[in-house]
């Protein structure tokens, strides 16, 4: 009876190989024209790979939230802006640049910061600094 159960084991090891070579070999006979799921040009076979090995995007959130700390020496408090770019990524993080007393007091700063499609920091700057405690003056548009 062991015998039976690691044979059958085997082989649905080998089918399931089997079918990941075939769905491997179907992704890379796709016609240079073909399109993804959403809707962009199919790459080939090498540019699909580097895009499966790009970090998710809390990945990339952490890793440059950690980045900036180590080059401006302040706590990174939190991400208030985040999109893909075509060239990577671009946040908006909050960063604490004075601790006051009584903390509404803290001043704060906003740092855009850009990153490569792998999530290296590429830039950044200082784009705005507020008291904690203030709220944004209202912009057209709700903004």
């Amino acid at each position: 009876m062991m015998d039976t159960e690691k044979t059958s084991e085997s082989q649905k090891s080998r089918r399931s190989h089997i079918s990941h070579k075939s769905t491997r070999s179907h992704r890379s006979s796709r016609p240079a024209d073909a399109r993804d799921p959403h809707g962009s040009p199919a790459d080939e076979e090498g540019k699909d790979d580097v895009a499966e090995n790009r970090p998710g995007p809390m990945e990339v959130l952490r890793h440059a939230r950690t980045q900036l700390a180590e080059l401006t020496g302040m706590t990174a408090e939190s991400v208030s802006s985040f999109e893909q770019t075509q060239d990577g990524w671009s946040l908006e993080i909050e960063v604490l640049e004075l601790s006051r007393v009584p903390d509404t007091m803290s001043l704060m700063a906003s740092y855009q910061v850009d990153l490569d499609a792998e999530g290296q920091l590429t830039g950044y700057r200082r784009v705005r600094r507020y008291e904690r405690g203030r709220a944004d003056a209202h912009r057209a548009g709700g903004r």
